[in-house]
């Protein structure tokens, strides 16, 4: 009794910690707009401001050449850390969660000393560091996902509390900006940060198992080397199971989601089962083989395809917004720099709100699912099902949030930083839930950094859209922004699909059932 209340203390405890960590580590790039006006204030890039003249002859300052330089921060960090993610998937599933977290700390701690030690003469440092502080939250925020898998039917809320923290992440950001109003340097408040991968250090040896949380848990798992009637550790009880040819005597059920090969109705073969390879050990070449092919089949699936779709359509348009934000805000404005700072801060405050609001959306998966089944539908088909409505939530959210971008009415971007938080908040528990639900979990990994390499290469298209707007448009972005609203409707598209995916796997039930 003893061993299991240890157990759940354990499991609550890394929970617990997990949001903590989220929230203070894992996006903070996405709070960009605040550390901008810290970054100006410290003459970052200042050698890109020129004397200009107006046209009625009055000469002011224009810093137009330093905004392109901050954005192209931004730009470059938040597109590199998604392409950097398929190699930190690869991490994850090939060498475990300690391998991928001591490896994230090491990055952090560089990355922060060099914003740190940066001044206005070495500004160029920040492109390097931002890119690497970007990179460590995708590595942490990966690893902290599979904590639900320790709380069973409650999976999906506790992943979107996760995404939730991760998405408020940039409100440090905003603290930084609110410390150095009051005289705190910079330096000094990235120092702490510095100093702060100490606590990281300690979650992963303490709290964070050395290899992988499986889904669904195995009857009598131990967590962090307790559970009830057991006294091994998970490497003695992997071992344990082990036979000679270096295979587990536990059987996994992989079954391949509907292939781009195949049209739409659904395939009726039945799941293909295979050995599983213990972590650590050869496999046996027909388990790789089918492993390997199981792989491959996700890739190749429609699921694959529109799901990438409607995350990478998303996230160019969220991030589009953060990237240009200052500079659209000044626009608006007319250049008044201190109403662009209260709405910058009405931002960071906004970002606030993900951890609250996320859980919303995991509570409704949960909800679905938790309906009792319709007779013969599998648990895959009910997980389907259970997020078909997350996905059409986000979509329809993502759209408004792109409707009001378009509008040039300054006061209505109170509603669009809200809006842009809500979809933040929604999209990236509903991608980690969808990941989960949809395809293999030992595949988890590589799916999603797969998902996210492909999606930094659609967020280029940031830099030649800042081209356009500064080049053509005179810095106006609304043409862009009504071409991004379009691009957003093709997002409906996956929702649709699973959705009539669902209907088909259930009308073959009721076909079956009548014959």
């Amino acid at each position: 009794m003893l061993r299991c209340q240890v157990g759940d203390a354990l499991r609550w405890l890394s929970l617990l910690t997990g949001i903590l960590e989220s929230l203070c580590f894992t996006a903070l790039i996405n709070g960009w707009p605040s550390l901008v006006i810290v970054l100006k204030r410290d003459g970052y890039f200042g050698d890109f401001c020129t004397n200009a003249t107006a046209a009625n002859g009055s000469v002011y300052t224009d810093c137009s050449g330093q905004d392109v330089q901050l954005s192209l921060i931004f730009s470059i960090a938040s597109t590199g850390c998604k392409l950097f993610t398929l190699p930190i998937g690869f991490i994850f599933d090939r060498f475990g969660t300690m391998a991928t977290r001591l490896l994230a700390v090491l990055l952090y701690t560089i990355s922060t000393l060099m914003v740190a030690f940066s001044t206005a003469e070495l500004s160029v440092l920040l492109y390097p560091a931002m890119f690497t502080i970007a990179v460590v939250g995708s590595m942490l925020y990966v690893t902290n996902v599979q904590v639900g898998n320790l709380f069973g039917s409650h999976r999906s809320t506790v992943i979107s509390l996760n995404a939730g923290a991760s998405n408020s992440s940039p409100v440090i950001f905003l603290i930084i900006e609110v410390l150095n109003g009051v005289g705190v340097s910079l330096r000094s408040s990235f120092l702490f940060l510095a100093a702060s991968s100490v606590i990281l250090l300690l979650r992963t040896f303490f709290l964070m198992p050395k290899t992988h949380i499986p889904y669904p848990l195995p009857e009598n798992y131990m967590y962090r080397w307790t559970s009830c009637g057991q006294s091994n550790s998970p490497e003695q009880q992997e071992a344990g199971r082990m036979d000679n040819t270096g295979t587990t005597q536990s059987d996994v059920h992989v079954q391949s989601a509907p292939s781009l090969k195949e049209d739409t109705q659904p395939s009726e073969n039945p799941p293909v089962n295979i050995k599983s390879s213990g972590i650590g050990t050869q496999a046996s070449p027909l388990a790789s083989f089918v492993s390997e092919a199981s792989l491959r089949s996700c890739v190749l699936s429609w699921f694959f395809l529109f799901h990438l779709l409607w995350y990478s359509l998303m996230q160019l348009n969220l991030c589009f917004f953060i990237g240009t934000l200052n500079p659209m805000l000044s626009r608006l404005a007319d250049g008044d720099s201190t109403l662009v700072n209260n709405y910058t801060s009405a931002f960071g405050l906004a970002q606030l709100l993900p951890v609250f609001l996320s859980p919303i959306n995991g509570m409704l998966i949960d909800r679905i699912k938790g309906k009792k089944r319709v007779s013969g539908e599998t648990e895959k088909e009910a997980d389907l099902r259970s997020s078909i409505l997350s996905l059409f939530l986000t979509t329809i959210i993502c759209v408004l949030f792109s409707i009001c971008v378009s509008i040039p009415v300054l006061p209505l971007q109170y509603l669009s930083f809200l809006l842009n938080v809500l979809c933040f908040s929604f999209l990236s528990g509903s991608h980690s839930t969808f990941l989960t639900v949809a395809f293999p979990s030992c595949h988890y990994g590589m799916l999603y950094g797969l998902i996210a390499a492909l999606t930094a290469v659609v967020l280029m298209l940031q830099s030649p859209l800042l081209i356009i707007i500064n080049a053509f448009l005179e810095g106006d972005p609304l043409y862009v922004n009504i071409a991004l609203t379009f691009l957003t409707l093709l997002t409906f598209i996956h929702p649709l699909y699973t959705r009539l995916y669902c209907r088909k796997r259930a009308a073959c039930r009721q076909g079956s059932a009548a014959s």
